[in-house]
């Protein structure tokens, strides 16, 4: 999680939202990628940490299937990036702060570990919770 926190600290010195991600490896210790918001500095609305991450951590591995991996998130994944999570068919997504307007893995919907869906991923939340938050707070106070 310190790792996707130094995401997050470079996605608020380019004007994002501080969310930054990293994903691991199935050894659970290896970097394949990392990634933090950038819809600002590229006008990409799709482009947030998780999915730049996944997008990143796919084209490394050669195939989009990140069967093993674990996605490590600043903040609680919304609709788009829970559904590319179930997508990317990764293991597990663990994540600090809780969003409670928009997220889709625990707290305003459960997309990840919804049971129509053919993939499930294990999820752990509040890892460094306060620490996350805080740079959201931060973030959106001086604004």
């Amino acid at each position: 999680m310190r790792l996707a926190l130094d995401e997050a600290v470079l996605a608020a010195r380019g004007g994002d939202v501080p969310v930054g991600a990293v994903v691991l490896a199935a050894d659970g210790t290896t970097v394949l990628a990392t990634g933090h918001n950038e819809r600002e500095a590229g006008g990409d609305p799709t482009a947030h940490a998780e999915v730049l991450a996944l997008r990143r951590a796919a084209a490394k591995l050669g195939e989009w299937r990140l069967t093993g991996c674990t996605l490590v998130v600043t903040l609680e994944p919304c609709t788009m990036c829970a559904g590319a999570l179930v997508q990317s068919r990764v293991d597990r997504v663990v994540y600090g702060a809780r969003d409670d307007k928009a997220g889709a893995a625990g707290s305003l919907w459960d997309v990840v570990r919804d049971r129509r869906l053919n993939h499930r991923p294990e999820v752990i939340e509040g890892v460094l919770a306060d620490e996350c938050a805080g740079l959201l707070t931060e973030f959106f106070r001086s604004r």
